[in-house]
């Protein structure tokens, strides 16, 4: 067999050179020799397309360009890596390559939690590969033994933490007693939250996630607009405090899982909230910034992938993991995994989606109150597993945690409580997920 040396290389065009781009051109650079030897051919930069290439006096001239579709169609061009971001225009860049028969290597969450089936098919159609691993949880390896080494297994659940800004927010609520508009502020001060937050903290950045992940562990397309979907900004110090009275945290989960019905027709949902669970759980422990994902199937049992989730080095590891993957399958004239969408389950809406709640009340403290409130949760088939009061002055706090029932069913028992008369406010509702201690 030839040596790596001995054999094209394998040309690279580079779409954007910001915080993860710079990282990947200087590793690609720094580390050329051993990315040789692993991918069996050198791996080279062929261009890099930024925005304004005046602002990079760091990079080679003569690899810059402002024309990104000229770039990804050239003859001198064998992958494309796409680290630019958003949909438009970088979804026409991307479609351009592949029908041009080049590969790509993507961390673009947004565009495939949006259009995955039009670049699969593209990439189908012209026998090119599609690798993604950075999309989700940046540097942990989680989509690769999604979407291959568990091929064989059937997937029942994966939930997780998939945005370091929000766990960061929640971890530093939890840890200081503070609430969240200073704890965003601080958040803010130290880098781990954007000038607009809104993506992370309105749970849209862990939303198109859900989808990614849904899609490859249920082999069904599932699209962002089919994530439901909450942020944390409504959560409160006080929801903290409940919490850890009842040996609980919050944390802001994407909760993606494959559900059976009464008559074994099976479905697929995606949702994406904040939750109270055990402290005792895997993912409870998951502080600052990290990303965990903990994925439950009938064969391997219970597994958790735990690392950096974002960042420039650790997301251009998994952005040169992909690289080094797509390179070796041209040399070989070989093609990676192809999307696999066989199943097609039906995406369960979130009030069908079974779920548990935490909600606390404040009502008048007089007899007759909890049998009340708990008939207004017999009337909508909602049983309840828990229930704690304490006097607070003249008015009672009244905390009830419920057993698994609808999302809806749950939603509406909620609003008939707030109306009744001896309810002066429902405080806060929050879901639960993981057994009780």
């Amino acid at each position: 067999m030839a040596a790596p040396e001995e054999r094209p290389a394998i040309r690279v065009a580079l779409l954007g050179c910001g915080t993860v781009g710079s990282e990947v051109a200087r590793l690609l650079t720094e580390q050329a020799a051993e990315l040789a030897a692993r991918a069996g051919a050198p791996v080279e930069l062929a261009g890099i397309a930024v925005r304004r290439p005046d602002k990079h006096p760091e990079l080679p001239p003569e690899l810059l360009t402002a024309d990104a579709e000229k770039l990804v169609t050239s003859d001198d061009v064998d992958v494309v890596v796409e680290l630019v971001g958003g949909i438009e225009p970088v979804r026409g860049w991307l479609l351009a390559a592949l029908k041009a028969g080049k590969s790509v290597v993507t961390a673009n969450k947004a565009l495939l939690a949006e259009h995955s089936a039009d670049l699969f098919e593209a990439a189908d159609a012209a026998g090119a590969d599609l690798y993604f691993e950075a999309a989700v949880a940046g540097a942990i390896p989680l989509l690769r033994p999604l979407r291959e080494s568990l091929a064989g297994d059937r997937i029942t659940r994966v939930m997780g933490i998939v945005n370091g800004t929000t766990n960061y927010i929640l971890s530093a609520m939890d840890s200081t007693g503070a609430g969240y508009a200073e704890t965003l502020d601080e958040a803010s001060r130290l880098g781990y939250a954007e000038a607009d937050p809104t993506a992370d903290v309105d749970g849209y950045d862990a939303a198109s996630k859900a989808a990614i992940l849904a899609s490859l562990a249920f082999h069904t397309r599932v699209t962002a607009s089919d994530v439901h979907r909450e942020g944390i900004a409504d959560v409160t110090a006080a929801d903290l405090a409940a919490a850890r009275g009842l040996g609980r945290t919050v944390k802001l989960l994407a909760i993606c899982e494959r559900v059976t019905d009464d008559d074994g027709v099976e479905s697929v949902s995606a949702r994406v909230h904040p939750v109270m669970i055990p402290r005792s759980h895997q993912l409870a422990g998951v502080g600052g910034a990290f990303n965990a994902v903990y994925v439950e199937a009938d064969a391997a049992g219970e597994l958790m992938f735990y690392g950096q989730g974002a960042g420039g080095a650790p997301t251009a590891s998994a952005v040169l993991g992909d690289l080094v993957a797509v390179a070796r399958n041209r040399v070989v004239a070989g093609r990676g995994p192809r999307e696999s969408a066989h199943a097609a389950l039906p995406v369960r809406p979130m009030g069908q989606t079974p779920t548990r709640y935490h909600v606390s009340l404040s009502v008048a403290d007089r007899a007759g109150v909890l049998a009340q409130v708990a008939q207004a949760f017999a009337d909508h088939g909602v049983s309840i597993a828990a229930v704690r009061q304490s006097d607070v002055g003249d008015r009672a706090s009244l905390v009830v945690v419920t057993h698994q029932a609808p999302d809806a069913a749950l939603r509406s028992t909620v609003d008939e409580i707030g109306r009744l008369d001896v309810v002066h406010e429902v405080v806060s509702v929050m879901r639960v997920e993981g057994e009780d201690q």
